[in-house]
Protein backbone atom coordinates (compact mmCIF):
# COMPACT_ATOMS: atom_id res chain seq x y z
CA UNK A 1 0.00 0.00 0.00
CA UNK A 2 0.95 3.42 -0.85
CA UNK A 3 0.06 4.90 2.48
CA UNK A 4 2.35 4.83 5.42
CA UNK A 5 1.10 5.87 9.26
CA UNK A 6 3.86 6.51 11.15
CA UNK A 7 2.38 6.46 14.70
CA UNK A 8 3.11 6.87 18.65
CA UNK A 9 6.02 8.70 17.48
CA UNK A 10 7.82 10.65 20.78
CA UNK A 11 8.43 13.52 19.37
CA UNK A 12 8.27 15.14 15.98
CA UNK A 13 10.17 17.54 14.66
CA UNK A 14 9.85 20.97 12.46
CA UNK A 15 6.26 20.82 12.30
CA UNK A 16 4.40 23.40 9.79
CA UNK A 17 0.83 23.36 9.49
CA UNK A 18 0.30 26.76 8.19
CA UNK A 19 2.16 27.81 4.74
CA UNK A 20 5.77 26.80 5.06
CA UNK A 21 8.57 28.76 6.15
CA UNK A 22 12.03 28.88 3.36
CA UNK A 23 14.14 29.39 6.23
CA UNK A 24 14.33 30.77 9.49
CA UNK A 25 16.84 33.78 11.41
CA UNK A 26 17.25 35.13 14.17
CA UNK A 27 15.53 34.26 17.48
CA UNK A 28 13.22 32.37 15.80
CA UNK A 29 16.20 29.71 15.21
CA UNK A 30 15.72 29.24 18.61
CA UNK A 31 12.33 27.53 18.16
CA UNK A 32 12.03 23.90 17.09
CA UNK A 33 7.83 23.65 16.12
CA UNK A 34 7.18 20.02 17.28
CA UNK A 35 4.29 17.55 18.35
CA UNK A 36 4.62 15.30 20.92
CA UNK A 37 2.77 11.45 20.92
CA UNK A 38 2.70 12.22 17.12
CA UNK A 39 1.78 10.35 13.99
CA UNK A 40 2.94 11.08 10.44
CA UNK A 41 0.90 9.82 7.09
CA UNK A 42 2.66 9.57 3.75
CA UNK A 43 1.93 9.19 0.11
CA UNK A 44 4.56 7.47 -2.35
CA UNK A 45 6.90 10.13 -1.74
CA UNK A 46 4.77 13.08 0.28
CA UNK A 47 3.38 13.97 2.85
CA UNK A 48 0.11 14.00 3.27
CA UNK A 49 -0.91 14.26 7.13
CA UNK A 50 0.13 14.66 10.48
CA UNK A 51 -0.55 15.37 14.48
CA UNK A 52 -1.41 13.67 17.86
CA UNK A 53 -2.41 10.48 17.97
CA UNK A 54 -5.69 11.31 19.82
CA UNK A 55 -6.56 12.57 16.55
CA UNK A 56 -5.35 9.56 14.80
CA UNK A 57 -7.55 7.88 12.36
CA UNK A 58 -6.55 4.60 10.76
CA UNK A 59 -8.12 4.10 7.12
CA UNK A 60 -6.12 0.78 6.20
CA UNK A 61 -2.67 2.43 5.78
CA UNK A 62 0.60 0.54 6.40
CA UNK A 63 1.33 1.25 10.24
CA UNK A 64 5.01 1.74 11.38
CA UNK A 65 4.97 2.07 15.51
CA UNK A 66 7.41 4.30 16.04
CA UNK A 67 7.15 3.99 20.14
CA UNK A 68 9.70 5.73 22.50
CA UNK A 69 11.69 7.08 18.93
CA UNK A 70 12.02 10.73 17.14
CA UNK A 71 11.06 11.85 13.59
CA UNK A 72 13.12 14.60 12.48
CA UNK A 73 13.64 16.03 8.99
CA UNK A 74 16.44 14.69 7.30
CA UNK A 75 19.65 17.13 7.28
CA UNK A 76 20.74 18.79 4.28
CA UNK A 77 24.58 19.26 3.73
CA UNK A 78 24.54 22.50 1.22
CA UNK A 79 28.41 22.14 1.04
CA UNK A 80 30.39 19.10 0.27
CA UNK A 81 33.36 17.83 -2.10
CA UNK A 82 32.28 14.11 -2.06
CA UNK A 83 33.76 13.12 -5.22
CA UNK A 84 37.33 12.57 -5.09
CA UNK A 85 40.00 10.36 -5.60
CA UNK A 86 42.01 8.91 -2.62
CA UNK A 87 42.79 10.49 0.84
CA UNK A 88 45.14 12.65 2.01
CA UNK A 89 45.91 10.78 5.44
CA UNK A 90 49.47 11.86 4.99
CA UNK A 91 48.67 15.70 5.27
CA UNK A 92 46.54 14.69 8.44
CA UNK A 93 50.17 12.97 9.78
CA UNK A 94 52.04 16.15 8.88
CA UNK A 95 50.08 18.79 10.36
CA UNK A 96 50.24 16.51 13.54
CA UNK A 97 54.06 16.65 12.99
CA UNK A 98 53.67 20.86 13.18
CA UNK A 99 53.09 21.97 9.05
CA UNK A 100 50.42 24.28 8.58
CA UNK A 101 47.82 24.11 5.83
CA UNK A 102 49.53 26.92 3.95
CA UNK A 103 53.05 24.58 4.55
CA UNK A 104 51.32 21.69 3.13
CA UNK A 105 50.26 23.34 0.46
CA UNK A 106 53.24 25.31 -0.35
CA UNK A 107 55.15 21.79 -0.48
CA UNK A 108 52.83 20.04 -2.86
CA UNK A 109 49.92 19.27 -1.14
CA UNK A 110 46.17 19.92 -0.51
CA UNK A 111 43.97 21.16 -3.21
CA UNK A 112 46.78 20.32 -5.81
CA UNK A 113 47.30 17.32 -4.50
CA UNK A 114 43.75 15.92 -4.92
CA UNK A 115 44.27 17.58 -8.35
CA UNK A 116 47.02 15.22 -9.39
CA UNK A 117 45.29 11.86 -7.67
CA UNK A 118 41.77 13.01 -9.71
CA UNK A 119 43.02 13.65 -12.72
CA UNK A 120 44.60 9.69 -12.87
CA UNK A 121 41.40 8.30 -11.62
CA UNK A 122 38.89 7.02 -13.81
CA UNK A 123 35.74 8.49 -14.90
CA UNK A 124 34.06 5.02 -13.43
CA UNK A 125 36.76 4.58 -10.47
CA UNK A 126 35.97 7.99 -9.50
CA UNK A 127 31.97 7.14 -9.65
CA UNK A 128 32.18 4.46 -7.57
CA UNK A 129 34.30 5.97 -4.48
CA UNK A 130 31.95 8.71 -4.86
CA UNK A 131 28.95 6.39 -4.42
CA UNK A 132 29.98 4.56 -1.43
CA UNK A 133 30.69 7.82 0.35
CA UNK A 134 27.35 9.42 -0.91
CA UNK A 135 25.39 5.78 0.44
CA UNK A 136 27.44 6.54 4.02
CA UNK A 137 26.32 9.99 4.67
CA UNK A 138 22.76 8.96 3.30
CA UNK A 139 22.64 6.47 6.49
CA UNK A 140 24.13 8.85 8.82
CA UNK A 141 20.45 11.02 7.79
CA UNK A 142 21.32 13.03 5.03
CA UNK A 143 18.55 13.76 2.85
CA UNK A 144 19.68 16.28 0.54
CA UNK A 145 23.41 17.39 -0.58
CA UNK A 146 25.27 19.86 -2.71
CA UNK A 147 28.61 18.44 -4.75
CA UNK A 148 31.20 20.67 -5.49
CA UNK A 149 33.82 20.09 -8.75
CA UNK A 150 37.11 22.19 -7.79
CA UNK A 151 39.81 18.78 -7.59
CA UNK A 152 40.27 18.71 -11.53
CA UNK A 153 41.43 21.99 -12.21
CA UNK A 154 41.58 20.98 -15.89
CA UNK A 155 39.12 20.93 -18.37
CA UNK A 156 38.81 17.31 -18.63
CA UNK A 157 38.76 16.78 -14.90
CA UNK A 158 36.56 19.32 -14.14
CA UNK A 159 34.23 17.80 -16.73
CA UNK A 160 35.01 14.17 -14.99
CA UNK A 161 33.98 15.15 -11.73
CA UNK A 162 30.37 17.13 -12.89
CA UNK A 163 29.74 13.56 -14.87
CA UNK A 164 30.11 11.80 -12.04
CA UNK A 165 28.03 13.88 -10.04
CA UNK A 166 25.36 14.25 -12.80
CA UNK A 167 25.44 10.07 -12.19
CA UNK A 168 24.93 10.31 -8.88
CA UNK A 169 21.81 12.41 -9.31
CA UNK A 170 20.09 9.59 -12.02
CA UNK A 171 21.03 6.50 -9.44
CA UNK A 172 20.40 7.69 -6.14
CA UNK A 173 16.73 8.95 -5.45
CA UNK A 174 17.79 12.30 -2.55
CA UNK A 175 18.19 15.77 -4.39
CA UNK A 176 21.62 16.27 -5.65
CA UNK A 177 22.78 19.89 -6.20
CA UNK A 178 26.15 20.55 -8.95
CA UNK A 179 28.62 23.41 -7.81
CA UNK A 180 31.67 23.92 -10.31
CA UNK A 181 34.08 25.38 -8.54
CA UNK A 182 36.99 25.50 -10.61
CA UNK A 183 38.22 28.10 -9.35
CA UNK A 184 39.09 26.35 -6.28
CA UNK A 185 43.24 26.72 -6.44
CA UNK A 186 45.47 27.76 -9.31
CA UNK A 187 47.26 24.89 -11.12
CA UNK A 188 50.55 24.36 -11.16
CA UNK A 189 51.27 24.88 -14.56
CA UNK A 190 49.11 28.51 -14.06
CA UNK A 191 51.20 28.92 -11.11
CA UNK A 192 52.80 32.43 -12.32
CA UNK A 193 49.52 33.46 -14.84
CA UNK A 194 46.61 32.88 -12.51
CA UNK A 195 44.65 35.27 -14.98
CA UNK A 196 45.67 32.71 -17.87
CA UNK A 197 43.70 29.73 -15.57
CA UNK A 198 40.59 32.05 -15.38
CA UNK A 199 40.16 32.65 -18.67
CA UNK A 200 40.42 28.75 -18.92
CA UNK A 201 37.53 28.89 -16.53
CA UNK A 202 35.59 31.61 -18.20
CA UNK A 203 36.20 30.69 -22.14
CA UNK A 204 36.46 27.14 -22.02
CA UNK A 205 35.40 25.19 -19.00
CA UNK A 206 31.91 27.40 -18.82
CA UNK A 207 30.41 26.88 -22.21
CA UNK A 208 31.62 23.47 -21.70
CA UNK A 209 29.15 22.46 -18.84
CA UNK A 210 26.31 24.56 -19.87
CA UNK A 211 26.40 22.82 -23.25
CA UNK A 212 26.09 19.13 -20.91
CA UNK A 213 24.03 20.93 -17.94
CA UNK A 214 26.89 19.81 -15.73
CA UNK A 215 25.77 22.23 -12.65
CA UNK A 216 22.97 24.67 -10.72
CA UNK A 217 25.87 26.68 -9.07
CA UNK A 218 29.18 28.28 -9.68
CA UNK A 219 32.09 28.68 -6.79
CA UNK A 220 35.37 30.21 -5.97
CA UNK A 221 37.95 30.24 -3.05
CA UNK A 222 37.79 33.93 -2.12
CA UNK A 223 40.74 34.08 0.03
CA UNK A 224 44.32 35.63 0.50
CA UNK A 225 46.72 33.41 -1.63
CA UNK A 226 43.88 31.70 -4.05
CA UNK A 227 41.33 33.85 -5.51
CA UNK A 228 41.29 38.27 -4.89
CA UNK A 229 37.34 40.05 -4.62
CA UNK A 230 38.30 40.63 -8.83
CA UNK A 231 38.74 37.60 -9.50
CA UNK A 232 35.84 36.68 -7.55
CA UNK A 233 33.75 39.44 -9.46
CA UNK A 234 35.09 37.95 -12.96
CA UNK A 235 34.08 34.37 -12.32
CA UNK A 236 30.63 34.96 -10.54
CA UNK A 237 29.85 37.60 -13.85
CA UNK A 238 30.78 34.20 -16.26
CA UNK A 239 28.87 31.87 -14.37
CA UNK A 240 25.41 34.06 -14.63
CA UNK A 241 25.93 34.21 -18.30
CA UNK A 242 25.43 30.48 -18.34
CA UNK A 243 22.53 30.95 -15.36
CA UNK A 244 24.60 29.24 -12.59
CA UNK A 245 23.95 31.19 -9.56
CA UNK A 246 26.77 32.13 -6.82
CA UNK A 247 27.74 30.39 -3.75
CA UNK A 248 31.29 31.25 -2.81
CA UNK A 249 33.86 30.12 -0.18
CA UNK A 250 34.80 32.72 1.75
CA UNK A 251 36.13 34.46 5.14
CA UNK A 252 38.20 31.00 6.30
CA UNK A 253 41.55 32.73 7.07
CA UNK A 254 40.97 36.34 6.16
CA UNK A 255 38.03 39.32 5.21
CA UNK A 256 38.69 40.49 2.05
CA UNK A 257 35.51 41.94 1.00
CA UNK A 258 34.52 38.60 -0.30
CA UNK A 259 31.04 38.44 1.36
CA UNK A 260 30.32 42.19 0.01
CA UNK A 261 30.79 40.84 -3.39
CA UNK A 262 28.91 37.58 -3.06
CA UNK A 263 26.03 39.64 -1.83
CA UNK A 264 26.18 42.09 -5.03
CA UNK A 265 25.69 38.97 -6.55
CA UNK A 266 22.93 37.73 -5.45
CA UNK A 267 24.77 34.72 -3.92
CA UNK A 268 22.80 31.82 -2.40
CA UNK A 269 25.26 31.06 0.18
CA UNK A 270 28.40 32.43 1.93
CA UNK A 271 30.64 29.59 3.12
CA UNK A 272 33.25 29.29 5.82
CA UNK A 273 33.04 32.63 7.62
CA UNK A 274 35.22 31.33 10.56
CA UNK A 275 36.75 35.45 10.13
CA UNK A 276 33.65 37.63 10.36
CA UNK A 277 33.90 41.79 10.64
CA UNK A 278 31.31 44.05 11.69
CA UNK A 279 31.51 45.30 7.90
CA UNK A 280 30.78 41.49 6.76
CA UNK A 281 27.60 41.45 9.37
CA UNK A 282 25.96 44.34 8.53
CA UNK A 283 26.16 43.26 4.88
CA UNK A 284 24.62 40.30 5.32
CA UNK A 285 21.96 42.34 7.94
CA UNK A 286 20.74 43.67 3.93
CA UNK A 287 20.96 40.48 2.06
CA UNK A 288 18.51 36.94 1.73
CA UNK A 289 22.17 34.80 0.92
CA UNK A 290 22.52 32.28 3.61
CA UNK A 291 25.44 32.21 6.01
CA UNK A 292 26.91 28.42 5.74
CA UNK A 293 28.97 27.34 8.81
CA UNK A 294 31.25 24.08 8.38
CA UNK A 295 32.17 23.40 12.22
CA UNK A 296 34.02 19.63 11.04
CA UNK A 297 36.43 21.73 9.32
CA UNK A 298 37.15 23.95 11.96
CA UNK A 299 37.27 20.51 14.21
CA UNK A 300 40.04 18.71 11.91
CA UNK A 301 41.91 22.08 11.39
CA UNK A 302 41.97 23.42 14.68
CA UNK A 303 41.04 27.16 13.06
CA UNK A 304 38.46 29.55 14.67
CA UNK A 305 34.72 28.27 14.66
CA UNK A 306 32.42 30.73 12.48
CA UNK A 307 31.11 33.25 15.16
CA UNK A 308 27.58 31.30 15.20
CA UNK A 309 25.97 33.95 18.18
CA UNK A 310 27.18 36.76 16.52
CA UNK A 311 25.35 35.44 13.08
CA UNK A 312 21.98 34.35 15.25
CA UNK A 313 22.30 37.34 17.63
CA UNK A 314 21.96 39.91 14.81
CA UNK A 315 19.21 38.70 13.33
CA UNK A 316 20.80 36.67 10.95
CA UNK A 317 19.87 32.61 9.37
CA UNK A 318 22.38 30.29 9.60
CA UNK A 319 22.89 26.87 7.47
CA UNK A 320 24.99 24.16 8.91
CA UNK A 321 27.46 21.84 6.52
CA UNK A 322 30.15 19.40 6.72
CA UNK A 323 32.67 20.17 3.76
CA UNK A 324 33.15 16.95 3.26
CA UNK A 325 36.34 16.69 1.61
CA UNK A 326 40.12 14.84 1.45
CA UNK A 327 41.87 17.74 3.23
CA UNK A 328 40.20 19.69 5.53
CA UNK A 329 36.84 17.43 6.73
CA UNK A 330 37.44 13.49 5.61
CA UNK A 331 33.86 13.45 7.17
CA UNK A 332 30.04 13.59 5.96
CA UNK A 333 28.55 12.93 9.28
CA UNK A 334 25.88 15.73 9.72
CA UNK A 335 25.14 14.21 13.27
CA UNK A 336 28.95 15.41 14.47
CA UNK A 337 28.34 18.83 12.71
CA UNK A 338 25.04 19.45 14.89
CA UNK A 339 27.06 18.23 18.22
CA UNK A 340 30.38 20.42 17.28
CA UNK A 341 27.74 23.11 16.74
CA UNK A 342 26.25 23.41 19.97
CA UNK A 343 29.45 22.45 21.84
CA UNK A 344 31.62 24.64 19.97
CA UNK A 345 29.89 27.36 18.36
CA UNK A 346 27.29 28.09 21.55
CA UNK A 347 23.92 26.98 19.18
CA UNK A 348 21.53 25.79 20.86
CA UNK A 349 20.34 22.55 19.60
CA UNK A 350 17.32 24.23 18.56
CA UNK A 351 19.10 26.42 16.36
CA UNK A 352 21.34 23.60 15.16
CA UNK A 353 18.35 21.35 13.79
CA UNK A 354 16.97 24.04 12.13
CA UNK A 355 20.18 24.72 10.75
CA UNK A 356 20.97 22.01 9.69
CA UNK A 357 17.33 20.69 7.43
CA UNK A 358 15.15 23.94 6.79
CA UNK A 359 18.42 26.82 6.57
CA UNK A 360 20.12 23.77 5.18
CA UNK A 361 17.82 23.14 2.11
CA UNK A 362 17.03 26.71 1.70
CA UNK A 363 20.70 26.80 1.43
CA UNK A 364 20.64 24.07 -1.21
CA UNK A 365 17.74 26.09 -2.89
CA UNK A 366 15.16 23.37 -2.14
CA UNK A 367 13.11 24.58 0.94
CA UNK A 368 10.14 25.01 -0.89
CA UNK A 369 10.05 21.08 -1.19
CA UNK A 370 12.61 20.23 1.69
CA UNK A 371 13.66 20.60 5.30
CA UNK A 372 10.46 20.42 7.18
CA UNK A 373 7.50 17.98 7.91
CA UNK A 374 4.66 20.17 6.55
CA UNK A 375 2.17 18.72 4.46
CA UNK A 376 2.27 18.05 0.66
CA UNK A 377 6.53 18.28 1.10
CA UNK A 378 8.33 15.49 0.09
CA UNK A 379 9.28 12.56 2.85
CA UNK A 380 12.42 13.02 3.70
CA UNK A 381 13.19 12.12 7.41
CA UNK A 382 15.00 10.31 10.18
CA UNK A 383 13.59 8.00 12.16
CA UNK A 384 15.39 7.64 15.34
CA UNK A 385 16.54 4.55 18.01
CA UNK A 386 14.04 5.34 20.86
CA UNK A 387 15.38 8.69 23.00
CA UNK A 388 14.74 10.59 26.06
CA UNK A 389 14.24 13.59 23.55
CA UNK A 390 16.02 15.20 20.54
CA UNK A 391 18.82 17.12 23.00
CA UNK A 392 20.26 13.68 22.80
CA UNK A 393 20.99 13.91 19.07
CA UNK A 394 23.55 16.56 19.69
CA UNK A 395 24.34 15.63 23.33
CA UNK A 396 25.92 11.53 22.17
CA UNK A 397 28.03 13.21 19.81
CA UNK A 398 29.92 9.77 19.31
CA UNK A 399 26.57 7.83 19.47
CA UNK A 400 24.40 7.06 16.30
CA UNK A 401 21.26 7.22 17.75
CA UNK A 402 19.93 7.32 13.90
CA UNK A 403 17.46 3.75 13.67
CA UNK A 404 16.23 4.81 9.65
CA UNK A 405 16.32 6.88 7.53
CA UNK A 406 13.49 7.49 4.45
CA UNK A 407 13.87 9.36 1.11
CA UNK A 408 10.52 9.59 -0.56
CA UNK A 409 8.79 7.96 1.77
CA UNK A 410 11.01 4.89 0.86
CA UNK A 411 13.32 3.42 3.67
CA UNK A 412 17.18 3.68 2.47
CA UNK A 413 18.08 0.11 4.26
Amino acid sequence: MSYKAFINIKQLLQVEKGTPKLKVSGTEMNTLPLINNAYLVTHHDIIVDFGEMIDFQNNNYDIIDCSGKIISPTWYDSHTHIVYAGNREQEFVDRINGLSYEEIANNGGGILNSAKKLQNTSEDDLYQQSAKRLEEVIALGTGGVEIKSGYGLTVEAELKMLRVIKRLKENYPLPIKATFLGAHAVPQQFKNNKQGYLDLICNQMLPKIAEENLAEYIDIFCETGYFSVADTEQILVAGKKHNLTPKIHVNQFTSIGGIQKGIEHNALTVDHLEILSDEDLEALKKSETMPVALPSCSYFLSIPYTPARAIIDNGLALALATDYNPGSTPSGNMNFVVSTACIKMKMTPEEAINAATINGAYAMGISDTHGSIAKNKKANFIITKPINSYNVIPYAFGTNNIECVYINGEPTT
